[in-house]
């Protein structure tokens, strides 16, 4: 059987796209574009030095976006930049020299919000695909309808998808759409908060977001009389209570990779630009496996347990479905002290190997010594664990310990292994 007719055999009947779909990665900095499409992303999505949402980012000036294009060209990947704020009127000027000098790079594609950016990329950088950011809140056929007469190339759906909608739309809509299935929610409506706003001063739709979501929270009620300022507050917990809190659980969709693909999602999106090289590479590798497995033969395609246990290694907080399948209730939400998923630590990353000694290269990332037990993994399905035996360092010295950042060390592999395989502890 083909795997086009193994597809609409699973699907019944449902449209599906028979290619296959992007896997599109977060890159805060040069080094994760690097590890992103090294791992397997189709793409990844960066910011610039302007109009984007993530200013605290290690964002890209034009000369990083350059190298990056080049470096991800060469694996046949594109790169995306998010444009996607709301402008006000002093973030105009300057915008064309921006967006021009994104088309020179050899960017794809702009991620935009504000119509005034989408227009401005047509007009004087039209080889820039222009994608509709989730910022937007399409939700339905006919919005993206809308946005796909006005010249859209993709639109990003909203975080409150559902699978029904996903469907509703593909039916009625030919267009690229691109949907999130890895990542932090917004405990607001698709970003739209202004708690950052009141609180810090940090404008949310303008790339200062502090997650004020995150913040643990004391509720109190004031006491009577209401009128009197001096009147005592009353604390509506106890003391044995947590503070309260209002963070959403994280997106995990790797168990439900087959009805992502049957829904006809043409980008599989993950959330992260903020994230380490660790979570990027691990997240990445991860969904790559699933996709590529499915399309292997998806008649027998089935989850394993491996890409769900890497993705836990690379966690930060619990994981749910989102909205794919029904609302997210309160046991979707984090109401105390998190109980964070992550128990590993990132230790390293191989730099060399050579089969003749079975010696690897490690560029240290965090602090080990001789008989901790590691584990490596790489693209494709590298992975097995080991204790460390001798630690030396470039001239051959024995070492007690790994502690110097960035420090080339040299261990023995029972396994070989390849430059950029990384190595990572168990930490409890």
């Amino acid at each position: 059987m083909s795997i086009a007719a193994a597809v609409n055999e699973r699907a019944r009947g449902r449209r599906v796209r028979l290619d296959k779909p992007e896997l599109l990665a977060p890159a805060g900095s040069l080094e994760k574009l690097k590890f992103a499409v090294h791992y397997g992303a189709d793409a990844v999505y960066i910011g610039g030095q302007k109009y984007g949402l993530r200013s605290n980012a290690d964002n890209f000036t034009f000369e990083e976006m350059r190298e990056g294009v080049e470096f991800a060209n060469q694996y046949g990947a594109k790169v995306f930049v998010a444009t996607n704020i709301y402008a006000h009127n002093e973030d105009i000027e300057g915008i064309e020299d921006y967006l021009r000098e994104l088309q020179e790079a050899g960017i794809s594609a702009i991620i935009a919000a504000d119509p005034i950016i989408m227009d401005t990329a047509r007009r004087v950088a039209p080889k820039l695909e222009v994608h509709l950011s989730t910022q937007q809140s399409v939700m339905n056929w006919q919005t993206v309808q809308f946005w796909k007469e006005e010249g859209i190339e993709r639109v990003v759906l909203a975080r409150e998808v559902s699978m029904g909608d996903i469907d509703e739309i593909k039916r009625h809509v030919d267009i690229e759409i691109e949907a999130f299935i890895h990542g932090a929610m917004c405990s607001s409506y698709s970003g739209r908060c202004v708690l950052s706003n009141h609180f810090t001063d940090r404008d949310s739709n303008r790339g200062g977001c502090c997650q004020s979501c995150r913040w643990k929270y004391d509720l109190y009620a004031k006491g009577a009389p209401l009128s009197d300022p001096l009147a005592p507050d009353f604390p509506l917990y106890g003391e044995e209570e947590d503070a309260f809190m209002m963070s959403a659980k994280d997106l995990c969709m790797i168990e439900h990779i087959p009805d992502m693909i049957e829904s006809g999602v043409d980008s599989f999106k993950i959330e992260g630009r903020m994230k380490s090289i660790h979570y990027v590479a691990t997240v990445v590798n991860a969904y790559r496996q699933a996709i590529d497995s499915y399309f292997e033969n998806p008649a027998a395609y089935e989850v394993k347990p491996l890409w769900r246990d890497e993705i836990n290694k690379a966690a930060n907080r619990p994981l749910n479905t989102g909205f794919f399948y029904e609302a997210p209730g309160p046991e979707d939400h984090i109401f105390g002290p998190e109980d964070k998923a992550a128990s590993y630590d990132f230790v390293g990353v191989v730099m060399e190997y050579d089969e003749k000694t079975g010696t690897a290269v490690i560029q240290q990332r965090n602090y080990f010594k001789p008989g901790a037990e590691v584990e490596f993994f790489g693209p494709g399905g590298t992975h097995f664990k080991q204790r460390v035996d001798v630690i030396r360092d470039e001239e051959g010295a024995e070492l007690d310990a790994a502690r110097h950042p960035l420090q080339l060390i040299r261990i023995g592999t029972e396994q070989p292994v390849k430059p950029l395989d990384m190595m990572r502890k168990r930490t409890r």
